[in-house]
C-alpha cells in the first residue's frame, strides 16, 4: 500500500509544509522510504476548525451510531492486513507476532468502547422529579447526564505504536464520547500512523460522519504539539509518553486563556515488594519471572518493574544470586528508536555512578541497531531513603533491588514513594495478614494494586485503571484503559425544569434508551 506522506486535515490528504522527515528501522539504523511533510500552522488550526464543526454533528450522534463507527474503525485496520504489520515492523523493530497482537487489542479496545457507547449508560443519567408541594419551598425538575466535552487533541505513544497511537484507548474513548479528535502521530512511525489513519477516514465516510470527525498531522518538532494544545477550539488533551513531555503539555494547557485538561501518563517505576514468607517459597520462580518482565519489550512498558524490595535474610541473598544468573544470561534487544536508547543509556551510566548504588549484573550485549542491555542493581534502605533520585524511572530493560535491614523501614519506604502506576506484592496467605498495615499506605500511591503478579500487561476491560497519582499521571481521578476512560472526555450538564421536548433522549420520562439511571436517588432502567 502506497503512502502519500502527507497530513489528514478532516477526510483531505494535505502536505503544504517545507519541512519533511522520515520513519527509520531501529533494528537496522537505516531511514525508510517515504517523505512526511511535517504540519504547518495553518494545517494544524484547519483540522481544529474542522473538528470544531463536526462538534456539533458529531457530538449528538446516538450510541448506536458511534458504536457502528467504532466497529468499522476496528474492521478497516484488519482490512489493511499484512501492510500494517510489515510497515510496523520496520518502523518499531518490533517482532510480528507482538504486533498482531496489538493490532488485536486494538480492534477489542474499539469493540468495548463501541459496546458502551451502544448500551449508554456511562452518562450516568440522574433524574429528580419535581415536587410542587414541598414544604418550606417547592423542589424543581432536575436532570444531569455526561456530554462530550469538544474537540479533543490526542498524542500518540512511542512503545504501542497501534494500542496507545492513532486508534488506541484515547481515540476510542473520546469518539465514544462523541468528540472529534486531531491526532499527532508519533514521528517514529509515521508511515504506520498513516496507514491507520487511513483505516479511520475510510470508516468516517462509510458512516457518513462529519468531515473533521478524525484528523491527524505529523512532525517531529515540538511546535506542532504545541499548536494543538494552544487552539482555544481544544477542550481537551490525551497523552501517552514520558515525564518531560507530558508536564510540557500540561504546564502549556495551563498557560491557555482557557486552561483545559491534560490526561498525561507519564510512566512509573512500578515498585514490586517481595514478603519474607513469598521469598521463602517461590525465590526461583519470582527471580525468573521477575527478569522476564523487567526485560519483557526491552523494558519498554510504563509498567516496567524498575524498583524492587526485600527483606534482609538468608532467603535474600539465594534471590540475589538467583536474579544475578538470570539477568546475567538475559539477551540485549533493540529499543524503538535512538533516543530511547540514548536516554537509557545515560539512566544506566546515573546509577552506575550514584552513590551507594552497585551493578548486581548486566546483560548479553547487543551487536546490531538501537540495543539495549538489561541491567540489575542493587542499593541499601537507607541509601534508597536519602536518594529521591534512585526512585526515578529509566525506560528500559533495568531495576533497582532494594535491601530492608529492618521490617519497621518497609513502612518508610511506602511512604517516600511518590506516585505510581502499579504497585506489586508478592505474598503468601501468612504475609499478606502479618503485613495488611500496608495495604492502606499502598492505596495512596498507586492506580492498581497487584498481589503475586507482574506489572507488565494491562487488562483492557470495565474496571481496569491505568492511571495512579502524580508524577505516575497528572490527574489520579482518571484511567487511559479501560472503560472508565471516557469520562475523561465528557463534563456534566445539568437541565432545571425543562419540558420533556428539549431534553435529551436519556433524560425523558419514557426512557426511550432504556439505559440505567439513578431516578429520585434509586438506580433503575
Amino acid at each position: 500500500m502506497k503512502l502519500h506522506g502527507q497530513n489528514f486535515i478532516g477526510n483531505t490528504l494535505s502536505g503544504n509544509g517545507n519541512q519533511t522527515f522520515q520513519g527509520e528501522n531501529p533494528a537496522t539504523r537505516t531511514k525508510l522510504e517515504t517523505d512526511f511533510h511535517e504540519a504547518t500552522s495553518n494545517e494544524i488550526n484547519e483540522a481544529i476548525a474542522k473538528a470544531n464543526e463536526a462538534f456539533s454533528v458529531y457530538s449528538k450522534k446516538s450510541g448506536k451510531e458511534k458504536a457502528g463507527f467504532l466497529e468499522a474503525i476496528a474492521d478497516e485496520i484488519l482490512a489493511l492486513g499484512d501492510d500494517l504489520i510489515k510497515r510496523c515492523m520496520e518502523e518499531t523493530g518490533l517482532p510480528e507476532a507482538r504486533l498482531i497482537g496489538e493490532r488485536g487489542r486494538t480492534m477489542n479496545q474499539l469493540k468495548l468502547f463501541a459496546s458502551v457507547a451502544r448500551e449508554g449508560s456511562w452518562v450516568d443519567a440522574r433524574v429528580d422529579f419535581a415536587n410542587p408541594d414541598r414544604q418550606p419551598l417547592p423542589k424543581p425538575d432536575v436532570r444531569s447526564m455526561f456530554q462530550a466535552l469538544g474537540p479533543v487533541g490526542i498524542f500518540g505513544a512511542s512503545n504501542f505504536p497501534l494500542a496507545f497511537s492513532v486508534a488506541g484507548g484515547d481515540t476510542a474513548s473520546a469518539l465514544a464520547a462523541g468528540c472529534p479528535i486531531v491526532v499527532k502521530a508519533h514521528p517514529s512511525h509515521p508511515g504506520t500512523c498513516e496507514l491507520v489513519a487511513t483505516a479511520i477516514v475510510k470508516a468516517v465516510e462509510k458512516c457518513d460522519m462529519p468531515d473533521g470527525t478524525f484528523s491527524m498531522v505529523q512532525g517531529p518538532s515540538v511546535d506542532v504539539g504545541m499548536g494543538i494544545v494552544r487552539n482555544p477550539y481544544i477542550k481537551a488533551i490525551g497523552f501517552t509518553g514520558s515525564f518531560r513531555g507530558g508536564k510540557a503539555l500540561f504546564d502549556e494547557a495551563n498557560k491557555r486563556p482557557e486552561p483545559i485538561p491534560v490526561y498525561a501518563e507519564m510512566g512509573s517505576t512500578n515498585p514490586v515488594i517481595i514478603l519474607p514468607e513469598a521469598l521463602k517459597e517461590r525465590k526461583e520462580a519470582i527471580a525468573k519471572d521477575l527478569t522476564g518482565s523487567v526485560i519483557l519489550g526491552t523494558g519498554q512498558f510504563c509498567t516496567n518493574p524498575g524498583l524492587v524490595f526485600v527483606e534482609e535474610s538468608p532467603e535474600k541473598d539465594e534471590f540475589k544470586s538467583l536474579l544475578t544468573k538470570s539477568f546475567q544470561e538475559a539477551s540485549s534487544a533493540v529499543m524503538l528508536n535512538s533516543g530511547i536508547q540514548k536516554a537509557y543509556q545515560g539512566g544506566i551510566k546515573s546509577l552506575e555512578t550514584s552513590e551507594g548504588v552497585n551493578v548486581l549484573a548486566k546483560g548479553i550485549d547487543g551487536t546490531e541497531g538501537y540495543f539495549a542491555t538489561p541491567y540489575a542493581f542493587e542499593t541499601t534502605v537507607d541509601n534508597f531513603l536519602k536518594d529521591k533520585h534512585l526512585e526515578e524511572e529509566v525506560f528500559g530493560p533495568s531495576t533497582l533491588l532494594t535491601t530492608i535491614d529492618q521490617k519497621e523501614k518497609l513502612v518508610q519506604v511506602i511512604e517516600k514513594l511518590s506516585g505510581h502506576l502499579t504497585i506489586t506484592i508478592h505474598a503468601t496467605e501468612s504475609d499478606l495478614k502479618n503485613y495488611q498495615h500496608i495495604i492502606p499506605l499502598l492505596e495512596k500511591k498507586a492506580g492498581r494494586l497487584i498481589i503475586n503478579g507482574y506489572p507488565t500487561g494491562v487488562e483492557v476491560c470495565h474496571s481496569m485503571v491505568h492511571g495512579g497519582p502524580y508524577p505516575a499521571t497528572t490527574d489520579s481521578r482518571t484511567t487511559s484503559v479501560g472503560t472508565m476512560a471516557i469520562t475523561r472526555f465528557a463534563r456534566p450538564v445539568c437541565y432545571q425544569n425543562f419540558p420533556q421536548f428539549l431534553l435529551p433522549d436519556e433524560l425523558k420520562d419514557e426512557n426511550p434508551l432504556h439505559i440505567w439511571r439513578l431516578v429520585d436517588g434509586e438506580i433503575k432502567q
